[in-house]
């Protein structure tokens, strides 16, 4: 059975980077009926987050990326890392180590002086001397000395480093606790995953874990090293590029349908087909299409993207999502042809509350430069025959077309361009001159509340 993993280490937010890793893992196991596995890799007590630990767990649950069975937490199983570690001491293929920090940084400037990769020159490695006195030991694990480690990687192909790039590293430190490469290994190969989908920025932990596993006898799982997502500019992706919090979009208004669609085609591609839904993902998704280059983060196509979930989202759902973005319009029997008036003008659904808003909520202030631009001489007069035309026709206006033809009437009878009226009449709805169609406004509003903003704009002119 294929069996994946998504392991982050809790010591901050969980960024996009991370997210498209899982949603690789994810989707290969959902795709051959495996297993997902989530491991929470916290060992590290200075630098772990209750918090960011939540976040985590929060993030998948807001994307619907479900993990099999409980979340793992490596602070949970230090006995089982101490068994394997007493194990390969007992074996002779792990030692004691009682260097000290003032012999290994010696040891680092004489080589760095020698323009020698600093390096470990396993000195303890055979020892069975006398251990030097008020040393606490690390324990190293025996390194290959000759030849290359070989693994094939899913994506980069077959990778060949030479052993002597890998030294006796430590495998738990001086109080006993166990290090991220042996761990690593210890969890994937106990957990039976089959496939490690990771950052390849984790490239050369691998030999080190490779190490490990021919140690203890594990089966190597399948490698696959991701290649980094780029900014625009082509460098490494920051926090003001769309490096944050995975729950920020949330907080930002965007779907996770859209999020997930984004990330996916960031090094992936299915022929020419830019959107998918979760099903397609799962039953297109194959690690063989996986670019070996870094992908560029594109903002703009994850506000396309979005746009599109937005309007293919059912209203019923709408409704409930925007109670978050302080819209409620569960109790407006408007709420349909609000929607329909406002889903294709948001591109996040903090764009929609705000076109919703403009709608729904008559305008307190009135934006200066609009109003300098709609405001003619005989404005007021137009809109106050406007308005009486409406009041007069209140039993023909029933839908937007109505509203549609009286406009058109209107300006026909005024013999005027259909700016002159437009351009106020929209500041008089909402404020401004953005927002949704004004057939489509002052059908939701009604004869006596499109009539009220247009005398309030009056007053003031």
């Amino acid at each position: 059975m294929i069996t994946t993993r998504f392991a982050p280490s809790p010591t901050g937010y969980l960024h996009i980077g991370g997210l498209r890793t899982a949603l690789f893992s994810w989707l290969w196991a959902r795709k051959n009926g495996g297993k997902f596995l989530l491991r929470i890799e916290d060992t590290d007590m200075a630098r772990n987050s209750e918090e960011a630990t939540k976040a985590i767990i929060e993030a998948f649950d807001w994307v619907g990326m479900e993990y099999d069975g409980e979340v793992f937490y490596q602070s949970k199983r230090f006995d089982i890392y101490k068994e394997y570690i007493d194990r390969l001491l007992s074996e002779g293929k792990a030692y004691k180590c009682y260097m000290s920090k003032e012999e290994l940084d010696a040891l680092r400037e004489e080589q760095m002086a020698r323009k020698e990769r600093p390096r470990y020159d396993g000195r303890y490695r055979d020892f069975t001397g006398t251990p030097p006195a008020g040393i606490e030991p690390v324990i190293r694990i025996k390194a290959p000395i000759g030849g290359m480690i070989t693994f094939v990687d899913g994506i980069k192909g077959e990778i060949n480093i030479a052993s002597s790039e890998v030294d006796d590293f430590i495998i738990a430190r001086s109080d006993g606790t166990p290090t991220y490469n042996f761990v690593v290994a210890i969890d994937d190969a106990l957990m039976g995953v089959t496939e490690v989908m990771r950052g390849d920025d984790h490239l050369y932990n691998t030999p080190k874990q490779i190490v490990v596993y021919n140690a203890l006898g594990f089966e190597l799982p399948r490698f696959s090293h991701l290649a980094m997502i780029n900014n625009e500019q082509g460098k490494k992706l920051s926090k003001r590029d769309g490096a944050t919090d995975v729950m920020e979009y949330k907080t930002a208004g965007f779907l996770p349908e859209a999020l997930l669609n984004f990330l996916l085609r960031l090094g992936w591609s299915h022929g020419d087909q830019e959107i998918f839904s979760i099903d397609e993902m799962k039953s297109l998704f194959e690690p063989s299409h996986i670019s070996k280059s870094s992908s560029c983060y594109d903002l703009n196509k994850l506000l396309w993207l979005n746009s599109h979930y937005i309007k293919e989202t059912p209203n019923e759902k709408l409704v409930e999502m925007l109670k978050d973005f302080g819209v409620d319009l569960s109790k407006d029997s408007r709420s349909n042809n609000i929607l329909h008036a406002t889903k294709e003008r948001g591109k996040t659904l903090v764009e929609l509350a705000s076109q919703i808003n403009l709608i729904i909520q008559q305008p307190t202030e009135y934006n200066e430069k609009d109003m300098k631009k709609a405001i003619k001489e005989d404005t007021v007069d137009i809109l106050k025959d406007f308005s009486k035309l409406l009041a007069e026709s209140r039993a023909t206006l029933l839908t937007p077309l109505d509203y549609h033809h009286a406009l058109e009437s209107f300006v026909s009878q005024k013999e005027i361009g259909f700016g002159r009226i437009g351009q106020p009449l929209r500041v008089a709805l909402l404020g401004s001159m953005s927002g949704a169609g004004l057939d489509e406004i002052m059908n939701i509003l009604g004869v006596d509340e499109s009539v009220a903003r247009i005398d309030k704009l009056i007053s003031i002119i």
